[in-house]
């Protein structure tokens, strides 16, 4: 399983972005998706998740409100939409799958998830 992220960029505070991640191998359909994001010096924390079971999200607090999650099943990808972006958003951004069969949640641990992408810089300047 191989997931490619893409769409990162410099943008100003208050401008958008949207990251593509183009998931190839296994059943895309079962997987939960989700994005992370590390900063320089700072741990990778979680941003947001989609089930594959019945697309439930979750997001973190910090982006609650600007930040979408969305997913094309036919086209093997996850996408986030970011708006209202601010300098404290600037990272490097993760898409992770999680095959779990059993689990139908979206998880906020980095151990929840099998495999990952390679990241894209996402830059926000005030």
């Amino acid at each position: 399983v191989q997931l490619q992220a893409s769409g990162g960029g410099l943008v100003q505070a208050g401008g958008s972005l949207r990251l593509s991640c183009a998931v190839s191998g296994g059943t895309f359909t079962r997987y939960i998706m989700g994005w992370f994001r590390q900063a320089p010096g700072k741990e990778r924390e979680f941003v947001v998740g989609i089930s594959w079971s019945d697309d439930r999200t979750k997001y973190a607090d910090s982006v609650e409100g600007r930040f979408t999650i969305s997913r094309d099943n036919a086209m093997n990808t996850v996408y986030l939409h970011m708006n209202s972006l601010k300098p404290e958003d600037t990272a490097l951004y993760y898409c992770a799958a999680d095959f779990s069969p059993k689990r139908r949640t979206v998880q906020v641990l980095t151990t929840a998830y099998d495999y990952w992408g390679q990241g894209t810089q996402v830059t926000v300047s005030s």
